[in-house]
């Protein structure tokens, strides 16, 4: 077969739609594997910085990005036109959520919509965007073959491939990660792992697209369940008067059977607030009502309620209120050593204090603005020990490893540290998430957080 003698001899032009946190990663691993690739992105800002070398993506280096650009191997466009050239085709854009909460899949149908305008035959389709169990046999197999008349696994090729993007963990990466794939026909599985073991190391195949979809939304339901569990947990240390920090440090020392979750100000990011409700959503449609995923969802969309009542309680004990109150926040992206705001339970954070009439200021190294629910651009100020002495209070979000956290708990009059990025740290005036205070040298180094 023409498309099988291309993919295994590198000769086939791969093409990318959508280059961000997922896309561009992919697209620079398939221009190193040997192929050339056609990277399609609708915003000419990202575009244009690709072009010039550039790269706003952390994990992809600007070297990268440049080589791959110069080689001539990597060609760039906001128009879907040169999709007519492309042997694959892997679709990465975004799956958000809607306010009503249900998923808004108006990207994945705006792009199937242009790549069936230009699709021909021999083509693989590769959906990596995450969405719910039938998306690929409904929006993109139906469509090619309702509007094309196409024969799936033998004029075209269907798969899906979960994304598995951590932004910021320095072991973990595309090539490395290893990465399922499942066809619509057994056909399809073959021609799409034939590509993707040219570009990463593993390929796990799976018997179906519905089988790869669902693992997608089983990785990041299970650490959307496993972190409500833990935040509901420090709910009731707080009561109890016990950290619940070095509950789950003790625990953590079990060698089987006990996997450590940690608690925070919420949860963020492109998967795990938004996975578990695809998952709940799909169900309701076959009458399945998903009560344990959808409490998990509840208790980690209110911690941000509950920092702020912490918060409050905190200036209340020093004669103190929130309305008018100086409050630093240190960091607002999502996790840690990373620029990505995305759900971010900082910034919710951030609006609910400003509700209630705080002055709020935010230090992020990794985010200089962003803005705000009115459209307002927010800036980074400076971190100096004469910010940090003026705040009223000092709220740890997000503990991004280039902060000196010693140092500011020594200018801080009052800190609240809602990440135990201050654990091993004396002090009086260090609250922890849970009501505690900092347990000082009882709680030697900082913890290695399970991030959301």
């Amino acid at each position: 077969m023409e498309l099988e003698e291309k993919i295994k001899t590198r000769t086939a032009v791969a093409a990318v739609v959508g280059l961000g946190y997922v896309g561009l990663p992919l697209a620079i691993e398939m221009v190193k594997s040997g192929y050339r690739v056609i990277g399609i992105d609708v915003s000419q800002a990202k575009i244009g910085k690709l072009m010039a070398g550039e790269s706003y993506v952390k994990d992809v280096p600007h070297e990268d990005v440049a080589q791959c650009v110069e080689s001539g191997r990597f060609t760039l466009s906001t128009s879907y036109a040169p999709l007519h050239e492309a042997d694959s085709i892997s679709i990465c854009v975004p799956t958000p959520l809607r306010k009503t909460k249900d998923p808004d899949i108006s990207y994945v149908t705006a792009a199937v919509d242009e790549v069936v305008n230009v699709l021909t035959k021999n083509t693989l389709i590769v959906l990596e965007s995450t969405t719910y169990p039938g998306t690929s046999e409904e929006l993109i197999e139906h469509e090619i073959r309702t509007r094309l008349g196409y024969r799936i696994g033998e004029d075209f090729f269907v798969c899906f491939s979960p994304e598995r993007v951590d932004p910021g963990n320095p072991s973990y990466h595309t090539k490395n990660t290893p990465k399922v794939i499942g066809g619509i026909t057994p056909r399809c599985t073959e021609i799409g792992s034939m590509l993707y073991r040219n570009i990463v190391d593993t390929v796990i195949p799976v018997s179906s697209t519905r089988v790869a979809e669902m693992v997608k939304l089983l990785e990041n339901t299970f650490r959307s369940v496993n972190i409500a569990l833990v935040n509901e947990l420090s709910l009731m240390c707080e009561r109890m008067g016990i950290n619940v920090w070095e509950v789950i440090d003790a625990a953590a020392t079990k060698p089987f059977g006990y996997m450590p979750f940690y608690p925070g100000p919420g949860i963020g990011g492109h998967c795990i607030p938004l996975d578990p409700v695809y998952l709940s959503w799909k169900a309701k449609t076959y009458d399945f009502y998903t009560r344990f995923i959808e409490l998990a969802s509840d208790v980690n969309g209110n911690m941000p309620r509950f920092v702020v009542q912490e918060i409050s309680d905190l200036l209340n004990s020093r004669k103190k209120s929130v309305n008018g109150a100086n409050i630093m926040m240190l960091g607002v992206a999502y996790k840690r050593d990373i620029d990505d705001v995305r759900e971010s339970p900082a910034l919710e954070i951030y609006h609910l204090l400003r509700d209630k009439g705080a002055e709020v200021t935010y230090y992020d190294p990794y985010v200089p603005r962003f803005a705000d629910k009115y459209g307002n651009d927010l800036h980074s100020v400076d971190l100096s020990a004469g910010a940090l002495a003026q705040a009223d209070l000092v709220m740890i979000a997000t503990d991004h490893r280039c902060i000196d956290y010693r140092w500011v708990a020594a200018h801080a009059p009052l800190l609240f540290d809602a990440r135990n990025a201050t654990k091993g740290i004396c002090g009086d005036h260090i609250y922890l998430l849970g009501g505690q205070r900092a347990a000082g040298d009882r709680m030697q180094g900082r913890a290695e957080v399970a991030y959301v």
